[in-house]
Parts: structure tokens; sequence; C-alpha cells
């Protein structure tokens, strides 16, 4: 009997001992690839699909240790200073592990079903009754096949599964993971279609489309609300979700404070700076919103909590 081939994904990172990813202390996966381009992204390493070197240039120590491994010659060093020509680096990271100051990060690395199993696997003793495995990324279901066949591994490890989503992608995605998902924790941006493509690159309409696809098909759902001065803090918009929410079957709802501790990853990688220069909203701001969304029947909480 031929044997059927594993599927590969690409991984970003494996966060241990998170508390914050789902339930219980658990281990995060995050894939990457990202379907949205969200102003305040977190994780701008996540979104493209591709490996991509990072270089902290205030932890170069100026060491030339890349310099004598790169095959592409990306590096250099010029009058005892490091420079990287980033459209020569291949991603095959071997100046990260040559680095002698941690200056030097490749975000994103293969893997097969089995070795992101056994990750998980060995952390299995941290997750007690509550805890276990989180798919995250970037948009895990970009790499939906992926997904499946890890998730119904771990559960037939007996391991609780999540996945965290934008939900900006075909149905037919779910469609492959629901059957092996503990819980899905959705993030919602905003409820107007036009702010919301303003703000992320693309409408909300197939996000709306699948939410309510995931409720009438009884999934365990936790919806995320990242609330971002200026740009969804609004009453309007918290009364507009409050209401689109409250139709649907929802665990509860959690507001999350936005902050900007991921600036650097953008001088790192290269990429315009587009997080909102605002201050993170306060803990009497957060209760406003999750008010609002209480007021619609909703189980709404704070995330600071």
């Amino acid at each position: 009997m031929k044997k059927m081939k594993l599927e590969q994904g690409t991984i970003l990172e494996v966060k241990r001992f998170s508390v914050h990813d789902g339930p219980g202390v658990r281990t995060t996966l995050f894939l990457k690839g990202c379907s949205l381009r969200c102003r305040w992204c977190h994780n701008p390493e996540s979104i493209s699909p591709q490996p991509r070197l990072a270089y902290y240039k205030h932890k170069c120590i100026n060491c030339g240790e890349c310099v004598s491994i790169c095959p592409a010659d990306a590096h250099t060093l010029t009058d005892g200073k490091h420079h990287f020509a980033r459209s020569k680096c291949q991603a095959c990271g071997k100046c990260e592990e040559a680095c002698l100051g941690n200056a030097l990060r490749l975000y994103g690395r293969k893997t097969t079903v089995d070795d992101a199993l056994e990750v998980a696997i060995e952390d299995r003793d941290f997750y007690g009754s509550d805890g276990g495995v989180t798919l995250s990324g970037g948009e895990p279901l970009l790499q939906a096949d992926f997904c499946r066949e890890l998730l119904e591994k771990l559960k037939l490890e007996g391991i609780n599964t999540a996945l965290d989503t934008c939900a900006c992608v075909q149905w037919t995605a779910f469609e492959k993971i629901l059957p092996f998902t503990d819980i899905l924790l959705v993030d919602f941006k905003h409820a107007d279609t036009a702010e919301h493509r303003k703000l992320t690159g693309q409408g909300n309409e197939l996000i709306i489309d699948n939410l309510k696809k995931l409720s009438e098909n009884g999934a365990k759902i936790e919806v995320r609300v990242l609330l971002i001065p200026g740009c969804n803090d609004s009453e309007a918009n918290f009364l507009a979700t409050g209401k689109l929410l409250s139709e649907l079957r929802l665990e509860k709802v959690k507001v999350l404070p936005y902050h900007a501790m991921s600036r650097s990853k953008y001088e790192a990688l290269d990429m315009p700076d587009t997080m909102p220069k605002v201050e993170p909203p306060n803990n009497t701001t957060i209760h406003s919103a999750v008010n609002i969304l209480r007021d619609c029947g909703i189980n709404a909480v704070s995330g600071n909590e």
C-alpha cells in the first residue's frame, strides 16, 4: 500500500506556555502568510508566505561571521560596519546560526506535520485539563491542508485544539479543519466594510459570512476585537459590531488593547511602518467598549483581565 505524503507547512515560530491563545496553558504554532494587511499588524513578519530575514541593526556587533558564511554575498563588512543587501538574500538561514549578536533572524521555516506534532507532544504535561495547542499566524488557514492534518493528529493524541483566524478565507478552508478544532478564535476588525477595506486592504463581507456559517454549524467561537484608537474605537462602530455579533452563537467576545511594541520588526524587515502612532487604550476605554457589547446581549470581557 502506497504511503500518503505528509503535508508540509511554513512555520514562523513556536510559542510555549502561552495563556492568551485560547483556554489554559498552550503551545502556539504561528504559520506564515496572511490574507489581510492591517495597518496595526503586530506580526508583520507573518504577512508574506515566504521565509524572510530580519536584521536588527541595534543588536549587530559587526563580528563579520555572516559575511564569511553567506552563499549569496548579501552581507558585507565595510570600514568595520555591517551592511545587508536584502535583494541578494536567499533566506537560507545560515547567517542566523552564525550571528554572534543575535541581530539576524529568519522568519519562516518549512516543517512537516509530524515534526510539528512532536513539538506539541513534548509540552503535553503542561496543558492540564484545559490547555492544548493553538494554530495562529498570519492566517493559518492559508495552509489549510497542513492545518487539517496536524489538527487531526493532535485530536488522535487527545490534545485540545484551537485555531486563531481572521476568517478572510474561503469557506472550504473551514470545512477542512472544523471536525478537528475544539475552539475558533476569530479576529473582528470593523463592522463597516468600507472602513474595514481602508484599514486592512479587504472588505469584511467574507468574514461576516464565515462567522454566520460557523455559528450555524455549531462551532465554538470566541471573537476578539483589538481596540485601536482612531481606527475602530468609536461608539458607532461598537454598536454596529454588537448588533452584528448578537445574532451569532458565541462563547464570548474579548476586547483587547492595541499596543505598538512590534514597531522594531518593521525596520528589521525593511517594511513601511504602518502602525498607528497612538497611546494604548486605557482600562476605562476598554470597559466602555465592553459595556456597549454587553448592552447588545453579548458575553463581552476585557482582555486586560
